[in-house]
This record gives structure tokens, sequence and C-alpha cells, in this order.
């Protein structure tokens, strides 16, 4: 018997002789080789996954050998779910990669493979059971496009700006190439469909935060933030960890066009806290509520029968309204506006026409403030704001009106006549023969022997 000894390159004799190793055993007959070739190939269908290895990268298309009698072709665009992605990137040379068939056999005989539908596939029952169990996915931003962004989930998942963060975000370029966590809202494979929601996933972890922050938070108190936006209906301001809205009739005491007329987004602003909605996680501040109110400011500075310099903004069927301060309007009614009778308040005064008017009533609680044009012709003490501002030639050492330069026509007519005829009361509104007999007796004994010839 020979004695052998076995290594992994051959065999050695007794003698030390070397018998090499077989590389190869023909144990296959020639008429049986065919048939040997074709059951070593790998068989593929359309739709299959397969596996295979990198053989070949170009910039248009990535070689897989997956053991079929031909290498499958990966197009470039099949390559990944990001859109011009550089193949150099995505796969090596030698690595492993699972693929879809596309197509057995293109019009160029070519077995067609898809790196990035396989990816799909995979994606799909892994969300889906995510979605099913209400859990979260992790994925890297890939791209921003119109209305939100795109997320690497596997396949592309879609992110909408609205959902974001807990409040919308303008710039949403810097969100690119970073990991976020979303939870998914919506799913049609289909239609390949997924939309995403960060702030769904934001408000399930900030929720006891913003419960405490709720919590502590009491109406009443005063916080600085800073405006996160501007919408139509007011403005947001974020407190610090939460939005809270000032509402337009909260921004300013004047009558406020547009909330972008008062504050812009990244205004830091005091606000004082109006109300806290617990259930519905809301949360109503005010602006003004932290300034002077006008009108409480008015009312400390001035009183009845004091005489205010105005300027008449509009004319209405029973008046006219007049302002006499920063956001201050007051109301001469027709009655009001002159001593004779009046018809119409364009008789007396034009919108823009500035006036003496004299303070009658003035009601802080309701904001209404009841002036006179009639009698503040009839003089009275001027509003200490407004003496150094006159002259003299307006007011006595004393502060009584004693006259001024009036535009109004119904005014300079009356002072006229008192001029005229001294200053005696003058006839009751609406008593038309008692006003012609104050103002020309001649004409009222014409009116009466009219009256009595009829």
């Amino acid at each position: 018997m020979t004695d052998t000894t076995t290594t992994e390159f051959g065999t050695f004799d007794a003698e030390g002789n070397y018998i090499p190793r077989p590389i190869t055993e023909n144990d296959v007959a020639d008429a049986d080789l065919d048939a040997a070739y074709t059951a070593s190939m790998v068989t593929v269908e359309d739709g299959q996954l397969v596996e295979g290895s990198v053989v070949k990268i170009d910039r248009d298309e990535v070689l897989l050998d997956i053991g079929y009698k031909a290498e499958g072709v990966i197009p470039s665009r099949e390559l990944s779910i990001r859109n011009d992605a550089d193949p150099f990137e995505i796969v090596s040379l030698g690595e492993s990669v699972e693929a879809l068939v596309l197509q057995k056999e293109d019009k160029d005989g070519r077995l067609v493979l898809s790196k990035k539908r396989a990816q799909y596939e995979r994606a799909w029952g892994k969300i889906e059971e995510v979605k099913e169990a209400d859990g979260i996915v992790k994925g890297n931003v890939i791209e921003v496009v119109k209305g939100g962004l795109i997320v690497d989930i596997g396949l592309r998942g879609f992110l909408p700006a609205s959902l974001v963060e807990l409040r919308r975000v303008r710039d949403l370029q810097p969100y690119v190439g970073k990991e976020i966590e979303a939870k998914i809202i919506e799913l049609d494979k289909n239609r390949n469909n997924v939309v995403l929601s960060r702030r769904g996933w934001l408000e399930e972890t900030q929720r006891e935060q913003r419960e405490e922050f709720l919590d502590n938070l009491k109406p009443g108190e005063r916080r600085t933030g800073v405006v996160s936006s501007v919408v139509n209906f007011g403005a947001f301001v974020d407190l610090g960890g939460m939005d809270g809205l000032v509402h337009v009739s909260e921004l300013s005491w004047k009558h406020v066009d547009h909330p972008g007329s008062v504050v812009a987004v990244g205004d830091e602003i005091e606000v004082e806290v109006l109300e806290v909605d617990l259930s519905r996680e809301r949360i109503s501040l005010s602006l003004k509520a932290t300034q002077q109110d006008p009108w409480q400011e008015f009312a400390s500075d001035h009183r009845p029968g004091e005489l205010v310099y105005g300027r008449v903004t509009k004319l209405v069927p029973f008046g006219s309204f007049v302002q006499v301060g920063d956001g201050i309007e007051g109301l001469v009614h027709i009655s009001e506006m002159s001593a004779h009778h009046v018809d119409l308040p364009e008789q007396v005064v034009t919108p823009g026409e500035e006036l003496w008017v004299k303070i009658i009533d003035l009601d802080l609680q309701r904001r209404r403030i009841s002036l006179s044009i009639k009698q503040a012709a009839e003089g009275g003490v001027v509003a200490a704001e407004y003496q150094e501002h006159f002259g003299e030639h307006a007011y006595d050492d004393e502060g009584n009106y004693i006259g001024g330069d009036y535009s109004s026509e119904g005014q300079e007519a009356w002072e006229e006549y008192f001029a005229e005829h001294g200053d005696s009361a003058p006839p009751p509104a609406g008593d038309e023969e008692a006003e012609v007999a104050a103002a020309a007796p001649e004409a009222a004994e014409a009116v009466g022997e009219e009256t009595a010839e009829a």
C-alpha cells in the first residue's frame, strides 16, 4: 500500500514524489454536458428578486452577475430613489446587490434589473408593519420639493412643509442631509404614495413638556416671545416651547388693516396671556394689553366741558365723527353741530376739516365720547395739551376759550350773527319761524303777512 500525505496543493508518496491535486474531474459525459451547463444557470422571471455581484460600473449603468447566462444591467435611473444619483456613490465593485427583474430580455437581448425597485419591495413590507403598529420611521432628507421634503425611508416618503415642525417652516433647505424621525400618516402602495409627519412625532415626544408648559401658564401674566408667523387673522408668537395666537383685534388699540403693519416675523415682543385652553392646547395672547390704553389715557387727562382740537373723519346722517386723539374718535350729534337747525352734517363741516369741539360726555366703559361744535363756539376751558400749540389768541390766562381760526363756514356765519345781535340764547332747533325771526325780523314779518293772506 502506497503511503501518501495530503496537502491543500496535492499529495506526496512514500518516496516524496509530488502528486498534483486534481483540478477538475471529467465525470460528465459529453452528451450530458449541455444539460449540466443549463442546470447550473439561474432561472429568472419578470418581477423576481435576485442577488448578484457588481462586476462593472459606469455613468449610465451597472452590470450585475447573478449567475445568469449574461450579466444583468441596472440603468443608472434604477439604482437609487435619489434623482440624478452618481452610480459610483451607490455601489462598488464586488458588492453584493439585490435587484428586481424588470425585463428578462429587452430589444438588445439584455437582462434589465432595478436595485431601486427591489429596495421598494423590501421597504413596503417594513413600512406597512410600522404603520400598523403606529410606530416611527427614520430616514435622511434627500430633496426639497414643492410643498415639502423627500425622505429616504427605503422609498421616497413625502413630508409636507406644514408637518416638518410644530409650526410652519419657511426655509426647508437646512434639513437636506439630516436624519429625521417621523410618523406615517398615509400609505398607498398602488399609487406608491407615503406621507410622513415629523410634527406628529414631535407632538408625541413633547406632549409631557407641553402639558407642563400649559399648566405653568396663567392668564394675566406677561411673557416675552418671538413672532414666528404672521397671517391675515393675527400673529403667532413662540413663547419658548409653544406658540400662542395674538388675534388681529389684540394687536393694537388702533384699527389694524393687516397684522403685518404691526409686527414682523422675528420680532421679539412682550405679550399678555389672555386664555389657556388645556383641552385644545391653545394659547390666546394680547399685545395691546401690554400697551397704554389710549382711551384710559384720554379719560385721565380730559373732563367734560373742556375744549379739544380735532379733525372730522366721517359724516353720517345723524352727525359727524371727529378724531380728538390718537385712535380716539367722538361723535358730534347733528343737534350739536350748530346753533341753528341743520338738515345735513355737510352743511356745517367736511371730512378732513380741523376745528374746536367741546367734550360734553365721556363714557370710558363704553368707549364713547359726545362732542359739540355748537357749545365750543360759546367758549370754555381749553385742554392743557392744546394751550401751547394754538397761541395766546385762542384762550385767556385762565385757559378759557376766547376765539380761534375756524374753517367751518357755518361757525363763521353764526359768529357774525352773535357779533351783530349779541349773545342772546339761540332759538330751539327745528322752530323754523323762530329761527327766521331771530336771524331777520323783516323776514319774519313777511312770513306773517303771507300767512295772513293765505
